[in-house]
């Protein structure tokens, strides 16, 4: 058992595990030198030996307490047969959605497409830097995906909310997410991993009326079952209005707060373990700025089961000695 999964089961308050969001990849010169030669996004998280030699990269580095395996959200549509591709400095592109190709995948087709996946949870699990560590295995939260699979890109770039309008068709699509991401969890626990995160990343774009529908519900059925395989599952609401009633709701084991929300709030609302919080952006500035604000987050859930994390992922513009010396103070207190 690794610290992050005694640290959860035990309720522990005394230690404070450390791994960050997007501690594999692009702020890393070791990852740059394998991206350099393999420009296609998807081909690279689908490759199983450089997949689990970029997820151990970060291991060897900085010594975390947990591997996260080098993925996607967006390797489910892939897997369903929706057309995923990265564009340089713009993100994720996918193609039209055809329901009915999507609904008549069978499970063993969908696994077969995505085998190099959980074979690279297999080999990072297996390795020897992973002694004493969990290895981390995730899916996009079912409103998450479908965002990017109806919308073709990120909200971010560009929202059309009028895709949602059609309910019938998300009903469907939120029946085969439902389906397809419990077996994409199964396997990755199957072949290793030791705890499942939930990353709902564009939670913030859904209104209070239609909260249990797009959020609570389908993300409650993903934890619930990831419970049933007795593998802790962490939920990352990110700019949820209200983490409280998410808590109460969805009843994840842990939840990883985002930057925006206070901390003091958190602690004194939540029971539950919490993950995370400091801005990435943090990373950017000294080692002054970086201390004092490490320090105020581990202060502050110094007698909450806590997990030192980002409140988002790593910028690519991190330089490593920083991670080194946040990962040093997070050790030291």
């Amino acid at each position: 058992m690794g610290k992050l999964t005694t640290c959860i089961n035990n309720k522990d308050t005394k230690t404070n595990p450390i791994w960050l969001m997007r501690q594999a990849g692009r702020y890393l010169p070791e990852f740059r030198d394998i991206r350099k030669k393999n420009q296609n996004f998807i081909d690279l998280c689908l490759n199983e030996t450089l997949s689990s030699e970029i997820t151990l990269q970060p291991i060897r580095r900085f010594d975390f307490d947990a591997a996260i395996i080098f993925s996607d959200i967006l390797i489910p549509p892939y897997g369903l047969g929706q057309k995923v591709e990265f564009k340089k400095n713009f993100g994720p592109l996918l193609g039209d959605l055809e329901l009915n190709k999507i609904s008549s995948i069978k499970e063993d087709q969908f696994t077969n497409k995505l085998m190099a996946v959980y074979n690279s949870i297999k080999i990072v699990s297996q390795n020897k830097l992973l002694k004493d560590k969990d290895t981390i295995g995730f899916v996009g939260a079912p409103w998450t995906v479908l965002v990017y699979m109806l919308n073709k890109q990120s909200p971010k770039k560009d929202f059309n909310i009028s895709i949602f309008e059609d309910q019938n068709q998300i009903d469907k699509i939120f029946n085969i997410l439902d389906k397809f991401l419990k077996i994409h969890i199964k396997n990755q626990i199957d072949n290793g991993a030791t705890i499942i995160q939930i990353f709902d990343s564009w939670a913030g774009l859904v209104d209070e009326k239609n909260i249990n529908k797009y959020i609570y519900n389908p993300t409650s059925s993903l934890v619930k079952f990831t419970k049933s395989l007795k593998v802790p599952v962490i939920c990352f609401p990110r700019n949820i209005k209200n983490y409280k009633n998410y808590v109460d709701n969805v009843k994840p084991d842990v939840v990883n707060i985002d930057y925006e929300v206070d901390p003091r709030k958190i602690a004194s609302e939540i029971n539950i373990p919490i993950q995370g919080g400091l801005d990435p952006k943090i990373l950017l500035t000294d080692k002054e700025k970086i201390r004092n604000n490490a320090l105020n987050y581990l202060n502050i859930f110094k007698d909450h089961t806590y997990i030192f994390n980002l409140g988002h992922g790593v910028l690519p513009e991190t330089d490593p000695t920083n991670v080194e010396y946040l990962v040093k103070t997070v050790k030291e207190f």
